[in-house]
């Protein structure tokens, strides 16, 4: 008798042709911890980031939010609408499309505000856009949903775990607040912060993609075409972003910024939302594709920063021999993007 129970708890269940492995307690347990885990380490870096951030520019762009609507157009403009169009493209299942969906309405990302630090982005811009987009999203994301998803599912369906949105939001304000006022009271201490809390959050960035590929490396089955999108979805989202950002004349520092908070979506939302609305029969369709788009947009992203990097020190390279021209008589023509905003 015993032995038979200790056989069931060990089998595979299998219908068709999908096989499901009975939940393991150990993989409950260490995908708890490890959530833990990173969401203590994403803390700390989000208070050096926001060692980073001067109140009175941050207070500015909220007071003249420019920078922040042009986000907001390109967070829940652009990126639904691009989502849309690529699973028409494709023709893919209805309930892959509606998963597509639910990634373009998720809020930006916390990973885009190391970025942006990384790229010389316009950091006050990039944490009061993360800010925005995730307290916005309480009533857009819904909003995005009814409207896109009406073409295969009923969006009445899709669960928006708001106490997730809200957890995330104040995960997001409390130590990027704690790291502003720091930045005011003692800015050479917070400079110190900044440099270790940058290093940190590059390698934060990377064990996430590394937990996220082993907790769920039995899900990597997925269409191609999922595979496709969450190639072409990101780098979507960034080119679109940096256009219409510099259409809107924005300096290109703030056109990083832009690109990146479009592109950045919030993976772990988009998981949670999924697992909240979907069958395990139909998560085994779905389930990796907010994974393979956030592999993708980090590695785009660290493309993005390679490219920027060598620009930046063939552009100090030229800059040295300014002094040169200055001899000569000829006014040096500086790039606008590496300029101070005109008060």
């Amino acid at each position: 008798m015993s032995s038979s129970m200790e056989c069931s708890a060990n089998a595979t269940v299998c219908e068709g042709a999908s096989c499901v492995l009975p939940e393991s307690n150990f993989n409950n347990v260490l995908s708890v911890v490890l959530s833990t885990v990173l969401t203590i380490l994403l803390a700390l870096v989000m208070f050096s980031m926001g060692c980073n951030v001067e109140i009175q520019k941050f207070l500015g762009h909220v007071k003249r939010p420019w920078g922040i609507f042009i986000g907001f157009l390109c967070q829940f403009g652009i990126m639904p609408l691009t989502g849309f169009i690529l699973s028409v493209a494709f023709d893919v299942l209805p309930i892959q499309a509606v998963v597509v969906l639910i990634m373009g309405c998720c809020p930006g990302g916390s990973a885009s505000n190391i970025l942006a630090y990384w790229v010389d982005g316009d950091m006050d811009l990039s944490v009061s856009m993360t800010t925005c987009s995730t307290l916005l999203a309480l009533g857009m994301m819904p909003l995005c949903l009814l409207i896109y998803t009406k073409t295969w599912a009923d969006s009445g369906t899709i669960i928006i775990p708001y106490d997730t949105i809200g957890t995330s939001l104040v995960a997001l304000v409390v130590p990027v607040s704690v790291g502003m006022f720091v930045n005011h009271k003692w800015p050479r201490t917070a400079k110190k912060i900044l440099k270790i809390g940058s290093i940190a959050g590059a390698i934060l960035i990377v064990l996430i993609a590394v937990v996220g590929g082993i907790l769920y490396q039995s899900a990597w089955i997925i269409a191609p075409k999922l595979w496709i999108i969450g190639t072409i979805y990101p780098v979507a989202g960034y080119t679109l972003g940096f256009l219409l950002a510099r259409i809107a004349g924005q300096p290109w520092h703030r056109c990083r910024t832009v690109a990146l908070e479009t592109g950045m979506q919030n993976s772990q939302l988009c998981s949670t939302i999924v697992q909240l609305s979907f069958t395990q029969e139909e998560l085994n369709q779905i389930f990796t594709f907010p994974l393979i788009y956030s592999i993708f947009q980090l590695a785009f992203a660290a493309i993005f920063l390679g490219i920027y990097v060598i620009y930046k020190k063939y552009y100090r390279k030229n800059d040295e021999e300014l002094p040169k021209n200055k001899e000569k008589g000829a006014e040096p023509e500086l790039n606008g993007g590496f300029q101070p905003d005109e008060k």
